[in-house]
């Protein structure tokens, strides 16, 4: 093995895997090669390569993709733990989504994944003060992606959205470490309250598709919210809810929603239906 290939394999195995990845594909589909270039080889550290993937995904004719690198590079190459737990959420995605088969693939085709990304680079530049920029930054990712998080949220790590289009996040939720969610699924407030007003998600969550949690609600640890669901009030943990508006409807079935991505109700599986 070539001695740079030893050191990323060695410092940083999910960005070694990217650029096994990439070269095999570029080797697969030439037509490719120049965009896999462009975005993964030319580049020495995981940072640099998304971002430049997430300024070219984002760049307007306000601000082109050149200046808007140059604030990506800012936060993801500060000594933070930003570029931890976006490793943890690409490790999600490779582990919870049956159609991703690489870390290369949601890298470069997945806008939950990239939205969420935009989102953590949002919420460094809210707590640096600079609400403008942050603000902008959300605008675009839901111009461009279809989803909508408040850059004042505060989301942990090991996060998988899938398919993304639809989600809304508001300004005062919480979301704990390796949630899951899907589609359409929201975050939100009942009205017009102000103060703290949007939902506190726990660890281990998994929001099934167009699931709705609205107002300053608890979702316990490990619980398990149904598709089309409308959460007005807390759910305790390790349980499943369903409805609308929603009510626990049996147990979560196993220690970890989020990683088992299994989103049907207790009842629905057809071994226990009951025999004739």
């Amino acid at each position: 093995m070539p001695q740079t290939a030893k050191r990323f394999a060695t410092c940083d195995p999910v960005w070694a895997s990217i650029r096994e990845e990439a070269v095999a594909m570029a080797e697969a589909e030439p037509v490719l090669a120049s965009f896999l270039h462009a975005t993964v080889l030319n580049h020495e550290r995981f940072e640099q390569a998304l971002s430049y993937h997430l300024a070219q995904k984002l760049g307007s004719m306000e601000v082109p993709s050149m200046l808007l690198r140059q604030v990506f590079d800012e936060a993801l190459l500060e000594r933070n733990r930003l570029g931890e737990a976006v490793r943890a959420d690409l490790v999600a995605v490779r582990d919870r989504d049956p159609a991703c088969t690489s870390f290369l693939q949601p890298f470069l085709h997945y806008k939950g994944f990239q939205a969420l990304q935009a989102y953590r680079v949002s919420h460094w530049l809210w707590n640096k003060g600079r609400e403008a920029m942050a603000l902008f930054l959300q605008s675009r990712v839901s111009e461009a992606f279809a989803v909508d998080i408040h850059p004042a949220a505060r989301i942990g790590h090991g996060i998988m959205i899938d398919h993304a289009t639809g989600i809304v996040i508001g300004e005062t939720t919480v979301i704990g470490n390796n949630v899951s969610m899907l589609q359409g699924v929201t975050l939100g407030g009942t009205g017009k309250e102000s103060g703290d007003r949007h939902p506190k998600v726990g660890d281990g969550v998994l929001l099934a598709a167009g699931a709705s949690v609205l107002g300053n609600v608890t979702i316990g640890h490990c619980a398990k919210v149904g598709a089309g669901s409308v959460v007005l009030s807390d759910v305790p943990e390790n349980c499943t809810v369903a409805g609308v508006p929603a009510k626990v409807v049996g147990c979560a079935g196993c220690d970890q929603p989020s990683r088992e991505m299994d989103q049907r109700l207790p009842g629905d599986d057809p071994e226990d239906a009951p025999q004739p």
